[in-house]
């Protein structure tokens, strides 16, 4: 994977989320749909859930799977920034970026939930197992960076369930099981969807005082939010039905959202959502 340190005058950074190369409730089907996002962009940043790198009962499906990603991130742009998340809690070493001057936080988002998936089957282990690592590197004042890395050795020991699954039907009911059945989950994904954006202005001044934005993805719902600390909070979306997802583009001296839209059998950067001016990159 190619690195990238430094910022050029003209350069584009695009930051995507939530691809879920192999997913049955993804829309990629072949990540060249996803070439045209690709086009004109300096530096291309894959804000997590990539794809499903956990163990399953699908190993070399899992492994074909990683080596077609990595063939991508290969020849997508001059430069690749691949984050973690907690389906790809071992795809790099990266868990989270400043950019921007230290103007733009960047991280997954699965860091504001103590359960990390507070709406899913494996919550109340997450919980615990996030709690017995915690403990047991106790810090006064745990840095973020401590903090990301305990969280994906937890997602890690997490096996993948209905991502794995093959067979349509199977997929649908197991979805359901895992994730809005019985009611009072679908209940969970809407409390988290509403408190998200506070949780991630708290992160971002508890952990990047400096930052004005913080740029995260997860919860799969795509979204632009003013908080009341000043902190612009943008949720990039997904891949996946049904919301789809949406795109931060960094140029220089601002920060442009726009919507990644379907066409032509791929995916492509669409219409502006919002605008907002960078003291410069």
């Amino acid at each position: 994977m190619k690195r990238h340190h430094s910022s050029v005058p003209g350069e584009l950074i695009r930051i995507l989320s939530d691809v879920h190369y192999g997913d049955r409730s993804s829309r990629v089907l072949r990540l060249e749909q996803l070439r045209p996002l690709c086009e004109g962009v300096s530096t291309l940043v894959l804000n997590g859930d990539t794809l499903d790198t956990r163990q399953g009962p699908f190993p070399l499906l899992t492994a074909r799977y990683r080596a077609e990603v990595a063939e991508f991130i290969a020849g997508a742009a001059p430069s690749v920034r691949v984050l973690t998340g907690n389906h790809d809690p071992n795809l790099s070493r990266e868990h989270a970026l400043d950019l921007a001057g230290g103007e733009v936080f960047v991280t997954h988002g699965d860091i504001l939930f103590k359960s990390i998936v507070p709406w899913g089957r494996d919550a109340a282990v997450i919980g615990e197992r996030m709690a017995a690592a915690l403990a047991a590197r106790p810090a006064a004042n745990r840095p973020l960076e401590d903090q990301l890395e305990i969280l994906r050795l937890v997602a890690a020991s997490i096996p993948q369930r209905h991502q794995s699954e093959q067979n349509g039907l199977k997929y649908a009911v197991r979805f359901a099981m895992d994730c809005v059945w019985p009611p009072h989950r679908l209940m969970k994904v809407l409390r988290t969807w509403r408190d998200l954006p506070g949780l991630a202005s708290h992160l971002t001044v508890r952990h990047r005082p400096r930052a004005r934005f913080a740029v995260v993805g997860h919860t799969h719902r795509p979204g632009v939010w003013r908080t009341p600390s000043g902190v612009v909070v943008v949720n990039t979306g997904s891949f996946c039905r049904p919301f789809g997802g949406i795109a931060v583009d960094l140029e220089p001296r601002r920060l442009v959202v726009r919507e990644v839209v379907a066409r032509g059998g791929a995916y492509r950067p669409g219409k502006v959502v919002a605008r907002f001016p960078l003291n410069g990159l």
